[in-house]
C-alpha cells in the first residue's frame, strides 16, 4: 500500500514538474530563436506550437524506453480526446470561440488527413518502425507548409508572446526546463506503471485517462483563463495544432523506439472515439462557417458555441462510461 501511495505522489509530482518545466523549456527555446533573428510568427508556428505537446512527447519517449509503448499511444489518443471533448468543450461553454478562415482551408483538412493516417497505422493494433518513421517524417513538411502559408497570409495570425532574455539566461532556462522535463516524465511513467499493475489495468487505459488528462491540464487552464478574459481567438487553432502534433510527434515515437503490440480495442474503441469527436468538431466548424461566416476575411460572425460544446462534452463523458463498463 505504501508503494501505491508513493506511485500516486510520483504521478502528481510528475505532472507538476512537466507543466512547470515545459513552460520554461519553451520560453528558453523561443527566446534563443528570437535572439538568432527568427520571426515571432515562425517561432509561434514551430517552437511554441510543438512546445504545447512537449509533456506528451517526453512521456512517450520515457514510456517507450521502459517497454510501455501502449501507454504512450494511449497518451496521444487520450490527449486528443481530452483536448476536444474537455478543453474545447469547456471553453466553448464559457464563451463561444471565433472560427477563423485559416482553420477551414488549412488546419481542419490537415487534422482530418493526419487522423486518417493514424487509423491506418492502428488498424492492426501495432506500430512498426516504418509506420513510426512515416508519421514522424510527415511532421517536417507539414510544419514547413503551415509556417510558409501563415507567413504569406499573416492577416489572421497573432504573433507569439516571447519573453525577452539574453542568450545566457535563455540557454539556462532551456537546459533547466529540458532536464526537469525528462526527470518528471520518468517519475510520471514509473508512477503510472505501478498504479496500472496494482489495479490490474493495462498501461493503455492509464495513458488514455490519468496521463492524458494530466498532460492536457495546461491547455485547459490556458484556454479557460483566455476565455474568461475574452482573449480566445487562438484557442481553436492551438488545440487543433496540438492534436496534429500529438499524432505525428507523440504516437510515432513508440514505433521508432520499441514497437508496441496493443489491445485490439485501441482501434475499434479508442481510435474510433478520437476520430468521432474530431469529425464532429470539423463538421461543426465547417457548417457554422459556411452558414454564419463571411466569404472573405476572418469570418468574425462564425462561432463554436455552447451547443456544440455541450455535445462534445457529452461525447467525452460517454467515452469514459464505455471505457470502464
Amino acid at each position: 500500500m505504501s508503494e501505491l501511495w508513493l506511485a500516486w505522489a510520483a504521478i502528481l509530482g510528475g505532472f507538476v514538474g512537466l507543466i512547470w518545466s515545459a513552460d520554461r523549456f519553451v520560453g528558453g527555446s523561443a527566446a534563443i530563436a528570437k535572439n538568432l533573428g527568427v520571426s515571432r510568427l515562425v517561432i509561434g508556428m514551430t517552437i511554441v506550437a510543438l512546445g504545447t505537446s512537449a509533456p506528451e512527447i517526453v512521456v512517450s519517449i520515457s514510456a517507450s524506453l521502459k517497454g510501455s509503448g501502449d501507454l504512450a499511444v494511449g497518451n496521444a489518443l487520450g490527449s486528443n480526446l481530452a483536448n476536444v471533448g474537455l478543453v474545447l468543450a469547456i471553453t466553448a461553454l464559457i464563451a463561444p470561440m471565433p472560427i477563423q478562415r485559416h482553420l477551414i482551408v488549412q488546419e481542419i483538412p490537415i487534422l482530418l488527413l493526419v487522423t486518417a493516417a493514424a487509423g491506418a497505422v492502428l488498424f492492426d493494433a501495432r506500430i512498426s518502425n516504418l509506420e513510426g518513421l512515416f508519421l514522424l517524417g510527415a511532421l517536417v513538411p507539414l510544419l514547413f507548409y503551415m509556417t510558409k502559408n501563415r507567413v504569406e497570409h499573416p492577416e489572421e495570425e497573432e504573433e507569439a508572446d516571447i519573453p525577452n532574455m539574453g542568450n545566457l539566461h535563455a540557454t539556462l532556462w532551456f537546459m533547466v526546463g529540458l532536464c526537469i522535463l525528462v526527470g518528471s516524465s520518468e517519475l510520471l511513467v514509473w508512477g503510472a506503471q505501478t498504479v496500472a499493475t496494482a489495479f490490474g489495468v493495462s498501461p493503455l487505459i492509464i495513458g488514455l485517462t490519468v496521463i492524458a488528462v494530466g498532460t492536457s491540464l495546461p491547455e485547459l487552464a490556458a484556454s479557460v483563463m483566455s476565455a474568461l478574459k475574452g482573449h480566445h481567438e487562438m484557442a481553436l487553432g492551438n488545440i487543433i495544432g496540438s492534436n496534429i502534433f500529438n499524432i505525428l510527434a507523440v504516437m510515432s515515437l513508440p514505433g521508432l523506439i520499441n514497437p508496441p503490440s496493443m489491445e485490439a480495442e485501441v482501434f475499434m474503441r479508442d481510435f474510433a472515439a478520437m476520430s468521432g469527436v474530431t469529425l464532429l468538431l470539423a463538421v461543426a466548424i465547417i457548417v457554422d462557417y459556411r452558414f454564419r461566416g463571411q466569404s472573405h476575411g476572418s469570418a468574425p460572425s462564425a462561432r463554436l458555441g455552447r451547443r456544440i460544446g455541450t455535445l462534445l462534452l457529452a461525447g467525452y463523458v460517454a467515452y469514459y462510461y464505455l471505457l470502464f463498463n
